[in-house]
């Protein structure tokens, strides 16, 4: 990817950014007082605890971690809920004005603003790297595989590469859904896991007010959730 793609990409996602910053002054659906973020959030939280000690990652506290793309902290604080060290929890994103915001909410974790496709990392220096609706934001698939390889390069022999993303989003051209296959293209000769997740969020922003039981049972079905989490391990 030239540079002039990687500029013309970074301006459109900084767009794309200012947009949605607009769009939640005006609503509360990306709010823990809204029961159905409330729902979706938990029910990816428990996914990703049962994989991060099903794959041998727990404690938290003893691994190096880094998450890619990790915007205004909020997945960097749910870490820390689990018992991630502060002084080991990394997190890197493009848009300076995100990595602001978690500055503050995060004055003891290390942030960088970069760009994925060249992480400014040691090679080899994380147990643990996470990217979360990172990919589906990028539309140059040639980026794509630059910033998987990135991810790779500064993970431990032996780590661990946790992704959630959405496989299937019609109402944001903005953004594109990823399939497995996509996923294993961008890390190949290595072992995955894919769990799908997350009860479409159309849906249970309808269901989850009238009935969180029943919207609890749909989400077991996995027939109506648009997310997987993956976990992959490169093998070396």
């Amino acid at each position: 990817m030239t540079t002039t793609a990687a500029g013309q990409e970074a301006d459109r996602l900084r767009h794309i950014y200012d947009a949605w910053l607009a769009q939640r002054a005006t609503n509360d659906l990306d709010s823990p007082g809204n029961p159905a973020y409330l729902f979706l959030r938990q029910g990816r939280e428990r996914a990703v605890l049962r994989r991060l000690k099903a794959e041998g990652m727990w404690p938290l506290g003893e691994r190096d971690i880094l998450e890619v793309g990790c915007g205004s902290g909020g997945v960097l604080l749910e870490l820390l809920g689990y018992g991630a060290a502060p002084a080991r929890l990394h997190g890197t994103d493009l848009l300076a004005g995100r990595v602001a915001v978690a500055r503050r909410l995060l004055p003891h974790v290390a942030l960088t603003c970069a760009n994925g496709g060249r992480l400014p990392y040691p090679d080899a220096a994380f147990d643990l790297v996470l990217q979360f609706t990172v990919f589906s934001s990028i539309l140059d698939k040639a980026l794509c595989y630059t910033v998987a390889n990135e991810m790779r390069r500064v993970l431990k022999p032996n780590g661990l590469i946790l992704w959630y993303e959405f496989w299937l989003n019609p109402l944001n051209k903005q953004t594109r859904g990823i399939r497995p296959g996509e996923v294993r293209s961008y890390f190949p000769n290595s072992q995955f896991s894919f769990e799908r997740i997350t009860l479409a969020p159309p849906l249970a922003r309808r269901l989850v007010p009238v009935t969180w039981a029943g919207a609890r049972l749909l989400e077991a079905t996995r027939l109506l959730n648009t997310h997987y989490l993956a976990a992959i391990r490169p093998n070396r």
